[in-house]
């Protein structure tokens, strides 16, 4: 939310609004859910920018700074924080997003980093359990050479007797 606020505010103090850094960290703010902070943004910069310059041809400059600012929370933001916080990488992240809005619209994005994270943790403990059994042993053993005794595991020395 920070960095989306920087990034706003940014570009509205290089369009030369005098209301920049409010607008920036009420958008960046309002950015916790999703597309409410680019909506309350660009509205309140859109009318700043009316008031203050009287000049439509403003209203592009402060489009684009929105435009671009979506864009980095979208490529560059969201899988780095995100995708950092909760163990994803950033193109799973992206795909998780792009997956879960395909499926199930708008609630399919909201949904989608929450669903994905608890499909990793799921994914992680199936993944342990299964190097912590007999069977992920075995196939070490098995790959071992016969006349290799350094290679016999602990459980199997118990059960020879050594």
């Amino acid at each position: 939310m920070t960095a989306l606020g920087a990034i706003y505010a940014i570009g509205l103090w290089l369009v030369g609004l005098d209301l920049a850094l409010l607008v920036g960290m009420i958008a960046g703010l309002a950015s916790i859910v999703p597309y409410m902070g680019f909506i309350i943004g660009i509205v309140a910069a859109i009318i700043a920018a009316m008031l203050q310059f009287n000049d439509p041809t403003v209203l592009a400059w402060v489009g684009l700074v929105f435009i671009i600012g979506q864009m980095l929370e979208g490529m560059v933001l969201t899988p780095l924080l995100v995708g950092d916080r909760i163990g994803l990488h950033p193109v799973a992240v992206i795909f998780a997003i792009m997956a879960g809005g395909q499926l199930f619209g708008f609630v399919g994005i909201l949904i989608a980093l929450p669903v994905a994270a608890v499909i990793m943790v799921l994914l992680r403990h199936l993944h342990d359990g299964y190097q912590r059994s007999s069977l992920y042993g075995e196939a070490k053993t098995a790959e071992a050479p016969p006349g290799d005794t350094e290679s016999v595991t602990d459980s199997q020395k118990d059960l020879a007797g050594d």
